[in-house]
């Protein structure tokens, strides 16, 4: 290798590098939420990262809540206590990409935003309030008050008077976007504009396909039932609202539906694990009744003008957070994942909604 290679080759290991460390954003701990109460799951107060903005979106901002499931019985709350995903105590920096890169290339319209990740450690999608504490395990159920006390502190850094709040969140944060979006309207009030943006939080109760006893004994466990199934309330929400969604959403199908059909786990491992490509024929038929009653429930939503959708075929779960699936996302009506939700949040379109019926899933990036 040359100079002049050997020159080019580590200027742009110095920038990958300069990449990699300008999106590893410090974890700050709320030391100060413990005196309501608000503490994950061990005890530990909450956590956030946040990356401040600058020049012209110095005064917006984009909130987005971590997902990573639930634990529905006490021993795996246990279990999760001993995690990042119970407890503050674990990690010190939080990644981002997708919507919270500061990347100006992947992410044009939100880079130079405040961009804020909420840390995911009570459990139950930042919706639980009980002050009792079991002595022999211990566990803490406070992500309601966890989240008051976050947005609480944003507040204070000057969120209520943003020109901009987009708040969001994947999979259970995208669950626990939809069930806080008034909330977060109620305790930012003065702020300007604020829409909210569901990733892959759309979790079917789905009563006529298999699994619905199990789907709803499981759900009821996390919150009371029909406060939790999103089919359920999110006609009765008042802030503007995307739901980004597959209607082959791989979770939903591995966890709460192929698990009660035609037996089981272990028949359906290879097509649901493996490749698509091994579905048996009786496979995708169950596949496409999973895909038409996910596409008919959002459909038989009462149509609302400010709430906008992006339903892809894309066997997966979870987007806005991977570079992949945000800004190089697969196009529906020649707009990505990205464009669909700028338009929709700066009101440049005439329709928001982008649903493709194909009725296959796809193996795909995105």
């Amino acid at each position: 290798m040359n100079r002049v290679s050997l020159t080019l080759f580590t200027c742009f290991l110095i920038i990958l590098l300069k990449v990699k460390t300008d999106t590893e954003v410090d974890v700050t701990i709320l030391e100060s939420a413990t005196a309501i109460g608000a503490v994950c799951l061990d005890g530990s107060p909450p956590s956030y990262a946040m990356d401040q903005g600058s020049g012209s979106g110095s005064s917006s901002w984009v909130i987005f809540i971590e997902g990573g499931g639930w634990c529905s019985v006490i021993a795996d709350c246990v279990t999760r206590a001993g995690t990042f995903q119970g407890s503050s105590l674990y990690r010190n920096k939080f990644r981002f990409t997708g919507i919270l890169d500061v990347n100006s290339e992947v992410n044009p319209d939100f880079y130079n935003w405040n961009r804020v990740a909420l840390l995911y450690c009570d459990g139950s999608s930042f919706f639980g309030d009980v002050e009792y504490v079991d002595p022999q395990n211990k566990l803490y159920f406070r992500g309601s008050r966890i989240f008051k006390a976050i947005i609480q502190e944003l507040v204070a850094k000057g969120m209520n008077f943003a020109d901009n709040i987009i708040f969001s969140g994947g999979s259970a944060g995208g669950l626990a976007t939809i069930l806080n979006c008034d909330t977060l309207r109620f305790l930012a009030p003065d702020a300007k504009k604020i829409k909210c943006v569901s990733d892959s939080g759309f979790f079917l109760q789905a009563p006529n396909l298999p699994g619905a006893t199990q789907r709803e004994t499981y759900f009821g466990h996390i919150v009371q039932l029909h406060c939790l199934f999103p089919e359920n309330i999110v006609e009765d929400i008042q802030t503007p609202l995307f739901l980004i969604e597959s209607s082959f959403d791989a979770f939903q199908v591995e966890s709460q539906y192929t698990p009660y059909v035609g037996g089981g786990r272990t028949e359906w491992y290879d097509c649901v694990n493996v490749s698509l490509s091994l579905c048996n024929s009786t496979q995708l038929e169950k596949l496409q009744e999973f895909h038409t009653t996910f596409i008919q429930t959002l459909q038989n939503l009462v149509y609302s003008h400010s709430r906008g959708m992006f339903v892809h075929n894309c066997y997966r779960h979870g987007q806005i957070l991977a570079n992949d699936g945000w800004k190089f996302s697969d196009t529906l009506e020649n707009k990505t994942i990205a464009d669909a939700m700028r338009d929709w949040y700066f009101d440049d379109a005439d329709a928001f909604v982008y649903i493709d019926t194909t009725n296959s899933p796809r193996n795909c990036t995105l």
